[in-house]
């Protein structure tokens, strides 16, 4: 598999642009959000928006002209959902980029190793035996979504471990896949036996932000926030390893320890999101290209501009899967697979050729 292409060093003039490059990353995620918070089956005018805001954030009073409606709306509806948008397509994002980077393979995404199909399968046991609505616990769900997902992964590091003592790449994506799959089958034989609730079933593996409010976003803006701090602080070796295993070695990077450690934080990222609004896929796969186009393949940079196009991708096409067919919702999963689908497909003949 080929390195990611790196550019050469900017100069005084390549770095002005740079900045300008990251610049305009910021407003264009400020504009996404914007967008997602303002724009919907009531479109809420942005000096409203700001009002509602300033009027919730301080105690105020909300300004007789603003309908009392649309400030339900905003601030339990759109708002909370719009946020979790984000936060979820920025944690897909970077897990991406971290997975391709240590694997060495511009295809592969987290979804490779099984933490949506682990994740799938945890909260399908909980729905299937209505534990989620006993008083066990209001995050039951996502816990159990998480705790599996996360799991699988481990038991995909273990097994790799036990077959291959290099640990090398081709070895943790062939038993990503192969476990991935058997938990798939897992999965749809539940759904089999379990008619009644099939739908449901369904609808969590194509993915949604319905009903997310404020207690979700804290909980994932926590998570994500240590994922992505934490994953940053081993931008170096990311780096190292991107160019592979033996010139890792060469320089004294502990792979094995380094990869598990970094595989277990993507797991995390992509488990958090998974967990919380059911499996959306592509995200992790098309951004971290994108980024690499734009900045080059220093993680330092990647990294936080793969959360922020990730972020704003993901709050768009939640935008378009709530809109285009309103008052009907579309799932997000199929939107990001539209857009996704097409650009796996370029990836790989552009690796062919």
């Amino acid at each position: 598999m080929k390195n990611f292409p790196r550019k050469k060093p900017r100069n005084q003039a390549s770095q002005s642009t740079f900045t300008l490059q990251i610049g305009a990353a910021i407003l264009a995620g400020l504009a996404a959000l914007i967008l997602g918070i303002c724009i919907g089956s009531v479109n809420i005018a942005l000096s409203d928006t700001v009002s509602i805001i300033l009027a919730k954030l301080t105690g105020g009073a909300v300004k007789d002209s603003i309908d009392a409606s649309l400030v339900s709306i905003l601030w339990e509806i759109r708002i909370p959902r719009t946020l979790c948008a984000f936060l979820v397509g920025g944690a897909l994002a970077v897990s991406g980029a971290v997975i391709q980077s240590i694997l060495q393979n511009p295809l592969a995404s987290s979804y490779t190793l099984g933490v949506s199909s682990g994740a799938c399968l945890g909260t399908a046991l909980i729905i299937i035996t209505g534990a989620g609505s006993a008083s066990i616990g209001y995050f039951l769900l996502p816990a159990a979504g998480f705790g599996c997902g996360l799991g699988t992964v481990l038991l995909v590091i273990v097994i790799a471990s036990r077959f291959d003592s290099g640990f090398q790449n081709h070895t943790i994506i062939l038993f990503g896949m192969i476990v991935s799959l058997f938990v798939n089958a897992v999965m749809t034989m539940l759904s089999a036996l379990n008619e009644s609730h099939m739908q449901r079933l369904i609808l969590w593996q194509m993915g949604s932000f319905s009903g997310r409010r404020f207690s979700h976003a804290a909980v994932i803006f926590a998570c994500v926030l240590a994922g992505t701090v934490l994953t940053v602080f081993f931008h170096r070796e990311l780096d190292i390893l991107s160019f592979g295993d033996e010139e890792a070695a060469a320089v004294g990077v502990d792979r094995k320890r380094i990869k598990i450690l970094l595989l277990v934080l993507s797991s995390f990222l992509t488990g958090v999101s998974v967990c919380f609004t059911g499996v959306i896929g592509f995200v992790d796969l098309t951004i971290p290209h994108i980024v690499r186009k734009i900045y080059g393949s220093t993680h330092k940079v990647v990294i936080p501009m793969s959360f922020l196009f990730g972020g704003a991708f993901m709050t768009l096409c939640d935008l378009l899967a709530r809109t285009l067919m309103a008052p009907q919702e579309i799932p997000i999963g199929a939107i990001t697979a539209f857009i996704g689908a097409p650009f796996f497909l370029w990836v790989y003949y552009k690796g062919r050729v």
